[in-house]
């Protein structure tokens, strides 16, 4: 009776038109672009080549008229965003702006009108109105394309439009998706979007909320690498912040954590690494003379004269703090004249500034100044900017918490829904029982039966029903505290940090579903195990979840309790899940009574009174902080 009334009150809306998929030859051009992009360019191009003339000259009955125009205004769509993002990967600037903007339209449009067609019948199915599973594909693209529409606002120098645009990229997957279904090019996609976020954020000195989308593209970059040298890239590019703010400790350990990352030297990334890692010895140590040793190697083996432009900045920089002033001009003056990259001339141009008027030089000592004032954005402009930026991502977070509460109080609407349902059933199964009765005994006896049993239902419902009533009311509560939580940052203008517990990390989800899958035994080889086994990277991104939510918990470890080893941090970690020996057996390919013995050397060498689990966490909650 409840489902008829549902389906009746949705019967009058009219069915949207499915939509016919893209093109075979599009799909494998799209496959393309995420290994080759170069080329999928050129075949793109040449399928773009060979479409414009089946369209100016049609062979086909009319009948079919209709049909192939619908495939080739998806497909003329498709085609168009996917041009947008080879141009870009391939380093173009995007020249079908106008055939993208009507692309992002018509997604969006399809998108729309499918969510809304089916999201009431998929609530009455118990599946996830927020989550559509038959357009997929078409909610990728949405966002796909409001990703490459930023970039091409970003060419343009529309900084704020193009933090809009990347934002709604990250609210369609997050309104549209479950976390675990963002993997593979889903997860990708959100280490690119983050990044781009981050890179806009750090450009206006933004470090706080630079620092926290690069952490969510790191986090998804775990899951899904865009490349070998992706995870060192993100820890460089969240150590880069703490150094622009000036907490050296942090900016030191993560550049440390990307070089360990690193799987070789023979990249732009180890090099862009080591010249900021040897800057930030030189300021914590003064040393000015092995730091610029370092960096000329780094000079030797820069692939152009721009990435040697960037380091000359560096040296001249160190020359520039130790007053060696004709050394800094040799490696300053170049840079103010030939380096492509604005920031940097206009740190070299203060730099020579000074340099000039200290020496005597007027006349170059003007020019800086001219060039300065040439470049300077006036303080409101800057503030204007950062403001509409901080308020587009505070804006952000809101919606993506009240979202959050959304899909709670649904999943507790479908929950009461099932029992109300249930407890109907019930009671119409009863009452068909008892009409059938044909003795008055048995009837008695039947009566006596059914009503002893739905005064039990009805006790469970009661029950059941106070239960979801207090979590409803706890849920609201969590609500209303988050929301004044927000409403005191966006007073203080300070970032809002979204935090997930320890065992919510994407690394530690990974393995505790490992534990569960592999139900390991201690009496067997742990070789059985093998494809279990935890990599280096998952080890050291263990490491890092720990770190974040304990406080930098391996560190204080190994400085609070010298004789821990390098190995015996690792299992540190593991037992801080909680894992049993024969977990930690399996996961780490290591016998049984090995493991049983190293359990033994920490239970000594933290002087365990309880399991060393219990022990561990008693530490990590004692060494805890907020700031996360």
């Amino acid at each position: 009776m409840v489902f008829a009334i549902l389906v009746a009150c949705n019967s009058n809306k009219q069915a949207p038109e499915l939509v016919e998929g893209p093109s075979p030859e599009l799909s494998a051009i799209d496959s393309l672009l995420w290994q080759q992009p170069d080329s999928a360019l050129a075949v793109l191009q040449d399928y773009l080549a060979c479409r414009d003339a089946m369209i100016a000259s049609p062979n086909t009955p009319d009948g079919d008229f209709i049909e192939t125009h619908a495939m080739r205004l998806y497909d003329r769509h498709y085609a168009n965003l996917l041009l947008s993002e080879l141009l870009y990967k391939n380093d173009y600037a995007q020249t079908n702006r106008m055939e993208l903007l009507q692309a992002v339209g018509y997604f969006d449009s399809l998108t729309f009108t499918l969510n809304d067609h089916s999201s009431l019948r998929r609530l009455i199915a118990g599946g996830d109105p927020l989550s559509p599973t038959r357009n997929d594909q078409l909610v990728f693209l949405s966002a796909r394309a409001h990703y490459i529409n930023g970039v091409g606002y970003y060419e343009h120098d529309s900084v704020v439009p193009a933090c809009q645009e990347y934002l709604k990229a990250l609210e369609v997957m997050e309104e549209h998706f479950e976390e675990e279904e963002l993997v593979g090019k889903k997860a990708k996609f959100m280490t690119l979007s983050y990044n781009r976020l981050g890179d806009i954020f750090s450009e206006q000195f933004m470090m706080e909320t630079a620092i926290d989308c690069y952490k969510n593209s790191y986090a998804f970059c775990i899951l899904s690498p865009i490349s070998s040298y992706s995870v060192s890239n993100a820890l460089y590019r969240i150590g880069k912040q703490f150094d622009m703010k000036g907490e050296m400790d942090s900016a030191k350990y993560y550049y440390s954590q990307a070089l360990v990352n690193m799987p070789d030297s023979a990249n732009l990334f180890f090099r862009d690494v080591v010249s900021n890692q040897s800057l930030l010895s030189y300021q914590l140590a003064h040393q000015a003379e092995p730091a610029i040793k370092r960096l000329k190697q780094m000079v030797v083996m820069a692939e152009d004269d721009d990435e040697k432009l960037t380091r000359y900045l560096i040296i001249g920089d160190i020359f520039f703090e130790e007053s060696c002033y004709d050394s800094a001009l040799l490696y300053l003056e170049p840079v103010l004249e030939n380096k492509k990259d604005l920031v940097s001339q206009i740190q070299a141009a203060h730099y020579l500034h000074i340099i000039y008027d200290s020496i005597g030089n007027a006349e170059k000592s003007d020019e800086c100044v001219r060039f300065l004032a040439q470049q300077k954005k006036s303080e409101g402009q800057n503030k204007a900017l950062v403001s509409s930026l901080e308020s587009l991502y505070q804006k952000y977070l809101s919606q993506k918490l009240d979202k959050h509460s959304e899909k709670e109080r649904a999943k507790a609407f479908r929950r009461a829904a099932v029992t109300i349902i249930s407890i109907v059933i019930v009671i119409v199964l009863f009452v068909i029982g008892m009409t059938k009765m044909k003795s008055n005994r048995l009837m008695k006896e039947q009566q006596a039966v059914t009503n002893k049993m739905l005064e039990e239902t009805k006790q469970r419902h009661r029950i059941e029903q106070a239960a979801i009533s207090g979590r409803l009311k706890q849920k609201n509560q969590e609500v209303r505290e988050l929301q004044d939580q927000i409403k005191q940052q966006n007073d203080k203008d300070a970032a809002v940090e979204s935090t997930i517990s320890f065992d919510k990390e994407p690394i530690c989800r990974l393995i505790m579903e490992r534990v569960k899958e592999g139900q390991f035994k201690s009496q067997m080889d742990c070789s059985i195990y093998k494809d279990f086994a935890l990599s280096k990277e998952q080890l050291v991104a263990l490491h890092g979840a720990a770190n974040r939510h304990f406080n930098h918990f391996t560190e204080r470890l190994a400085q609070a309790y010298p004789d821990l080893t390098k190995s015996d941090l690792d299992y540190c970690c593991l037992y801080l899940l909680g894992l049993t020996d024969a977990d930690v057996a399996a996961l780490m390919q290591r016998a049984y009574n090995t493991v049983n013995e190293r359990n033994s050397k920490l239970r000594r060498i933290f002087g365990c009174k309880s399991t060393i689990s219990a022990t561990l966490q008693a530490i990590a909650n004692k060494t805890k902080t907020t700031d996360y």
